[in-house]
């Protein structure tokens, strides 16, 4: 019998009668400044659901390993079970966001080479920046796994950048986050990808095509994330 497992601000995910295999459920729900704003959008979860089973498959294509196996319903996939490792990885390609507050470069400014930060998952503490010697220090991983996750994120770019620019659309930066598989312990990409973890704007204009519209009240989310679906729908 399923059983609800975890709930997470976008997403749930159940057990399933398979221990290597999870059910996830997208909900309606956005929330921004960790937390501190919410709001629910009808037809949220199926936007975020399609867009994530389309770049989880090219993805695939590109022989990036994902806990990715299959989409069931408009709001549900299911997944490879992993234990997550507790770090959020933020890939920049154009300086936006918190980074422009804190290099003081204005947003919009594309970056000399690609950064990749690493921040600790913990809600209590707002997840913290850290590198490699905390992450060592810490035990959160070893070595060749941070070196493994850095390369897998710069593949995931490559990827993304380029499907992104079929549609044309500008990849800014995204979130990811890796796990190691229960079966065998490989390390793969988990969480999802989708215009709430990245910051996707319109090569010509700079509009925005992800959750900034509603952490900034910009525009209409699901009307946003909607236009986001129909131009990757068109990409080949």
């Amino acid at each position: 019998m399923s059983q609800l497992l975890y709930e997470g601000k976008a997403k749930k995910m159940f057990t399933t009668d398979d221990p290597n295999v999870l059910r996830v459920e997208y909900k309606n729900d956005a929330t921004a400044f960790n937390g501190q704003k919410k709001a629910s959008f009808e037809g949220k979860g199926r936007l975020n659901n399609a867009i994530c089973t389309k770049i989880f498959k090219m993805l695939q294509q590109k022989n990036v390993p994902t806990h990715y196996i299959e989409t069931i319903s408009e709001t549900e996939q299911l997944v490879k079970a992993v234990s997550i490792v507790p770090i959020e990885v933020v890939v920049r390609n154009v300086v936006a966001g918190s980074l422009s507050k804190r290099l003081g470069v204005d947003e919009g400014v594309t970056l000399a080479r690609t950064i990749v930060e690493f921040y600790y998952k913990s809600d209590e503490l707002g997840d913290p920046m850290i590198n490699t010697d905390h992450a060592l220090a810490m035990e959160i991983a070893t070595k060749d796994e941070l070196a493994e996750i850095r390369r897998l994120a710069l593949d995931v770019n490559d990827a993304l950048q380029a499907f992104f620019s079929e549609a044309g659309i500008l990849l800014v930066d995204f979130k990811l986050e890796f796990g190691k598989l229960k079966a065998t312990g490989e390390i793969v990409l988990a969480d999802e990808i989708s215009p709430d973890s990245c910051r996707l704007w319109d090569k010509e204009t700079h509009e925005k095509l992800d959750k900034d519209v509603f952490r900034r009240n910009i525009a209409d989310l699901p009307e946003t994330y909607e236009k986001l679906l129909k131009r990757l729908e068109d990409v080949k």
